[in-house]
């Protein structure tokens, strides 16, 4: 909660923005330092007599709302970037992922299973698509998009390869929690 600091630059004390609120000096201080539950009608009041927005209010006081960091998993040979957070727009999760596991060290261990369908498009590199018996490279600027039912896994080829998918929430239970 960014009350206290919007608080100070505008360079009013407690007592000039409880009043402007209207509520108490103590029932401010205790809400400026996470001694009080706040209530949204006194979220609303004090956003206002701050004329700032909610969302200005509760924003974020470091970068983690802004930094996406990335899941790196070395023993997949896998970097992942989620870029939706709480599920994104029908409940699909948008992932930048860096592949880095060769084509060729496939076993039938790494083939994955599950209902609904994935899509991908290669940002860079090549990327080997093992779906079934088919082996399919997909180059920078193609698109890729098939039966999560068929038993299917991605490695990278001359090199580490960058992807954007889209997954349904089945699509990221396996690939991205795994």
């Amino acid at each position: 909660m960014r009350i206290r600091s919007l608080r100070k630059a505008r360079g009013w004390s407690l007592d000039n923005l409880a009043e402007r609120a209207g509520i108490s000096p103590s029932q401010l201080s205790r809400i400026e330092t996470g001694h009080r539950r706040l209530s949204l009608d006194q979220l609303t009041v004090i956003s206002g007599a701050l004329g700032k927005s909610l969302d200005e209010l509760v924003e974020s006081p470091d970068d983690s709302d802004v930094v996406i960091r990335p899941d790196r998993d070395d023993t997949r040979g896998l970097t992942t970037w989620v870029l939706t957070k709480d599920n994104g727009p029908q409940g699909l999760t948008v992932a930048k992922m860096r592949i880095t596991d060769p084509a060729g060290s496939v076993t039938p261990d790494d083939f994955g299973v599950h209902p609904g369908r994935d899509w991908f498009t290669v940002l860079s590199g090549t990327v080997v698509l093992y779906l079934g018996e088919r082996v399919i490279r997909i180059e920078a600027g193609q698109a890729a998009s098939f039966s999560t039912m068929t038993p299917h896994t991605l490695r990278s080829d001359r090199g580490p390869a960058e992807i954007l998918c889209v997954l349904d929430h089945n699509g990221e239970r396996s690939h991205l929690h795994t």
